[in-house]
């Protein structure tokens, strides 16, 4: 099991942008303190594995910096090179994280998720769609047959959803606040609208009544996971009630369905905005863990498992 990490790729934002840039090194921070010989930096994904989920035109445009502004004001943040080079790294983790996936259990990406960039448009702060491109690549290298994604940030998964609609070995599962982003939705293979205040008890029951039909219908050899920390109560951009606990055992649901069906589980992080931002990065630590403890190799596992016992 391999994990990757991106946040050596800083990315500038002007002071007071909402985006909580910051997570990602104060995350990759609490995961090295037991994990650190498992982990390694993202490699770049290339335009030519970009291409299998976006135009070319549009790669273009977004790596030299050359879109629209009103295009670039839909994705959310500033072009910069470093904003380019974090996009590629991002993708390239969880490109990285699928193939350790297949062949060792699981594998892990300390950001990832970008799930609102569509095949010719960036959008809430994602520029290209990593979920997307690695599906399609573990299909076109025929590493996977089938990929279930299973997006629970808390906004609808509608770029993975657009991109993957007419690849039948792709099986889309959003659940996602009901009256939240994206306001213009393109269909998963199954969308479950959430209404606000969702808490734990109603979110674990419609979860654990969903997966297995999911898995039956998907028969996936790989899951993509976004394991969002956004459904939790103290987000800003949430609107859902979940506790930090019952985020880790939505974690574990999915984790065991996984286990259970026999697939290989490539995790992201995607979205978390609480305030203060330790929040999300405690519970995105906590999604971490739970994956090391459950797929890790023995000296992972035990080393997963003695962190716990320090908190």
């Amino acid at each position: 099991m391999r994990i990757y990490r991106s946040d050596g790729f800083p990315l500038p934002l002007p002071a007071g942008h909402r985006f909580p840039a910051e997570k990602y090194a104060m995350l990759a921070s609490q995961v090295a303190g037991y994990a650190a010989p498992w982990m390694e930096t993202a490699p770049a994904a290339t335009p030519q594995e970009l291409r299998l989920a976006h135009e070319p035109a549009y790669i273009a445009a977004a790596l030299e910096g050359t879109l629209e502004a009103r295009r670039q004001r839909e994705i959310g943040l500033p072009w910069s090179r470093e904003l380019a080079e974090r996009s590629l790294r991002s993708v390239g983790a969880t490109i990285a994280a699928s193939r350790s996936a297949l062949l060792e259990g699981c594998g892990v990406n300390l950001a990832g998720g970008t799930h609102h960039a569509s095949r010719d448009q960036g959008s809430g702060f994602c520029v290209f769609n990593d979920i997307a491109v690695a599906a399609l690549l573990m299909l076109a290298e025929a590493r996977a047959r089938r990929v279930l994604v299973v997006d629970l940030d808390v906004h609808q998964g509608n770029g993975t959803a657009a991109i993957a609609a007419h690849e039948p070995r792709i099986y889309t599962f959003s659940m996602h606040g009901e009256k939240n982003f994206p306001f213009r939705r393109s269909p998963s293979t199954l969308d479950i609208d959430l209404p606000d205040g969702t808490g734990d008890a109603a979110y674990l029951q419609t979860l654990s009544d969903a997966l297995p039909r999911i898995f039956d219908a998907a028969r996936p050899d790989l899951v993509l996971y976004l394991a969002g920390a956004d459904p939790f109560h103290g987000d800003r951009l949430g609107r859902l009630a979940l506790s930090a606990q019952g985020l880790a055992e939505r974690d574990a649901m999915v984790m065991q369905a996984c286990r259970r069906h026999d697939a290989a589980l490539a995790l992201t992080m995607a979205g978390g905005y609480a305030v203060p931002i330790a929040d999300t990065v405690t519970i995105q630590a906590e999604t971490v863990r739970l994956a090391c403890a459950a797929f890790g190799d023995p000296s992972l596992r035990q080393a997963a498992n003695q962190a716990k016992l320090k908190e």
